[in-house]
């Protein structure tokens, strides 16, 4: 029995390691070839004269109104094929909304945020969530993150309207649950945090604690 066992053992072992190969094999190929089709799904539309297609005004969060942020102020990407995305950055206009609009459809700028929202909870978007927008000031962040702007002053703590607040919650609530982003200081921070940054935003008088709970309580509805 044992001969038997042993003689019938090294012959299965001989001819499952040939299959085990041809099967490695092709399954490696078939691999690659998904690969490349991934590839070429997601490049096709860089190639010269191709883009991937937009419909005109069209927005990622319902309610927000669409105006278009200079195309020099961010970067056409496929988010989040493209990069995971995976935080929230709050920043502060130092300034009103109109002059954050005009700054981010001026090319010269260098710099737009997906969103802005207004002291009455307005929400404008300017950039598609899909395209990297030039906002943190770190590449990395930038192709890792939403970008989301307030119209005020970090020294003015009454420019933190509750409709701001709220608007603005409900907003970073749509977002982490469209990318599954955790509601967390890790996830959800502001530019003063991003590493390499030289901005002080949203500032002392930022109320995270209560940002917080809004972004919960309007992802829990």
């Amino acid at each position: 029995m044992g001969s038997k066992g042993t003689s019938g053992g090294e012959g299965s072992g001989r001819g499952i390691g040939r299959r085990g190969l041809l099967i490695g094999a092709a399954v490696t190929a078939a691999g690659a070839a998904a690969l490349a089709r991934d590839d070429l799904r997601r490049a096709w539309w860089r190639l010269p004269g191709v883009e991937k297609p937009r419909r005109p005004g069209e927005v990622d969060y319902a309610g927000a109104r669409w105006i278009e942020a200079s195309p020099a102020n961010y970067r056409r990407a496929d988010r989040p094929d493209d990069y995971v995305i995976d935080r929230v950055v709050v920043h502060v206009t130092q300034g009103g909304y109109a002059g954050a609009v005009r700054a981010f459809q001026d090319p010269a700028h260098g710099a737009a945020a997906h969103y802005v929202v207004r002291e009455d909870g307005r929400v404008t978007q300017m950039i598609r969530e899909l395209d990297v927008a030039f906002h943190a000031g770190n590449r990395a962040y930038n192709e890792r993150s939403v970008g989301i702007e307030h119209e005020g002053f970090v020294d003015r703590p009454q420019d933190f309207t509750a409709r701001m607040y709220g608007a603005s919650a409900r907003l970073t609530a749509a977002v982490c649950e469209r990318y599954g982003i955790p509601v967390d200081r890790k996830h959800i921070i502001g530019h003063a945090e991003v590493p390499g940054a030289d901005h002080t935003d949203p500032g002392r008088h930022w109320d995270w604690d209560r940002y917080l709970k809004l972004v919960r309580a309007a992802g829990n509805r």
